[in-house]
C-alpha cells in the first residue's frame, strides 16, 4: 500500500544546498503518512531524545492537534525510511498512540542530510553540552567533506576548514574559539562528558581535560572519586600540561586534587548540630543566622572601641 499524501508548496534553509532544478521540484513535494516501525533515527544523532515533562507536554498537544510541522527523512538501502529532522515528533508520536508520522520524503547525501539534521535542532533550547559538541563536530565534517569532494589542494582544505568553522559559528551566534572549544568536549570520555552535562564540571576545565589522553581521563576520574573534588580551571591546566610533558601520574592527578581551591578557602561552614545547642528548639534556620548577624555585629563594634583606646 502506498502512504498516503498531499501536495505541499514549500521552500526552507536547506534549498540552499540543492540546485535550481531540485529547488523547483521542491515546490511539489508531497506529506506522506509513513507508519512508525518504519521510521529509523538518523546514524549518530547527537541528540537526546527524553520522556521528560517537555515529551510529554509535546505528547497530549499531538494527541489533541496532530503533527503541525511534518519530519524529514530520506529512503534507507536496507527498506524503511531515515529520520533526518523530526526524531522528538515520532517519539511524542508513539507516547500519544499515533501509528503513523506525517514525513516529507528527499533522497540526500549523507553531508546534506548531516547539515539538516543539526541546523533542524541546533536552536531549540536547553541544548546540553555534549549534544552541542557532538552537533557542530558532524557539521563540520560534512562540510569539509563537501570542500574536499571539489579536488581542493591540502591548503585549500585547510581555509576550508577554517571558513567551516567560521561559518558555523556565523550561524549559531558563537565565536570561532567557542565553536572549537565546543568541539574539543568530543575528547572526552564518556564518563567525564556527561559529568560536563550534570554540571558537575565546569565547561572551561572540561575544554582543558580534554588535552588528557583516555587513560589518564579514566584515572583522573578515580583521583576525583578519592579527593571528592573536581578540578578547577588552574587545576585542568597544571592537569594537561603534565599529560604534555608526560610527567601525569595517578600521584600527581591526586595531589593536585587534593589542593584547597580559593573558593573553598572563602568559605566558612557551620553545621546545624553545631549551632543547635546555643538556641532554643523553638527556633528556625533564618532566626538562628538573623541572631548570629547581630551578635557578630556587636562583637566588630566592641573590638573596634577597644583599639580606638
Amino acid at each position: 500500500m502506498k502512504p498516503s499524501g498531499r501536495n505541499l508548496n514549500l521552500t526552507s534553509y536547506d534549498d540552499l544546498f540543492q540546485t535550481e532544478e531540485s529547488r523547483l521540484a521542491a515546490q511539489q513535494e508531497k506529506i506522506v503518512d509513513i507508519p512508525l516501525s518504519e521510521l529509523h533515527p538518523f546514524k549518530n544523532h547527537p541528540f537526546k531524545i527524553k520522556d521528560d515533562d517537555a515529551m510529554l507536554e509535546t505528547a497530549e498537544s499531538i494527541k489533541q492537534h496532530g503533527i503541525l510541522v511534518p519530519a524529514i527523512v530520506r529512503p534507507r538501502k536496507e527498506g524503511g525510511y531515515e529520520l533526518i529532522s523530526g526524531h522528538r515528533r515520532k517519539r511524542a508520536s508513539e507516547l500519544a498512540g499515533k501509528a503513523t508520522l506525517p514525513v516529507i520524503i528527499r533522497n540526500l547525501d549523507d553531508d546534506a542530510a548531516t547539515i539538516i539534521m543539526v541546523d533542524s535542532n541546533i536552536q531549540r533550547e536547553n541544548i546540553l553540552p555534549s549534544e552541542r559538541a557532538f552537533a557542530y563536530k558532524l557539521k563540520l565534517e560534512a562540510i569539509k567533506h563537501q570542500g574536499q569532494r571539489n579536488d581542493l589542494t591540502s591548503g585549500q582544505v585547510g581555509q576550508k576548514s577554517k571558513y567551516s568553522i567560521e561559518k558555523i559559528a556565523d550561524q549559531v551566534g558563537e565565536s570561532y574559539k567557542q565553536i572549537q572549544r565546543f568541539i574539543r568536549l568530543t575528547e572526552l570520555v564518556p564518563d567525564l562528558l556527561d559529568m560536563v552535562d550534570a554540571k558537575k564540571i565546569a565547561f572551561n576545565p572540561a575544554v582543558e581535560l580534554s588535552y588528557l589522553k583516555p587513560q589518564e581521563q579514566i584515572q583522573l576520574m578515580e583521583a576525583m572519586d578519592m579527593e571528592q573534588a573536581t578540578p578547577s580551571l588552574s587545576q585542568a591546566q597544571r592537569l594537561k600540561k603534565f599529560s604534555q610533558e608526560g610527567k601525569l601520574t595517578f600521584d600527581v592527578m591526586t595531589a593536585i586534587m587534593s589542593e584547597e581551591k580559593k573558593s573553598d578557602l572563602d568559605k566558612v561552614t557551620l553545621s546545624g548540630d553545631k549551632l543547635k545547642k546555643y538556641f532554643p528548639k523553638s527556633y528556625t534556620p533564618q532566626q538562628m543566622e538573623e541572631t548570629i548577624i547581630k551578635l557578630l555585629e556587636s562583637w566588630a563594634h566592641k573590638r573596634q572601641q577597644s583599639q580606638e583606646r
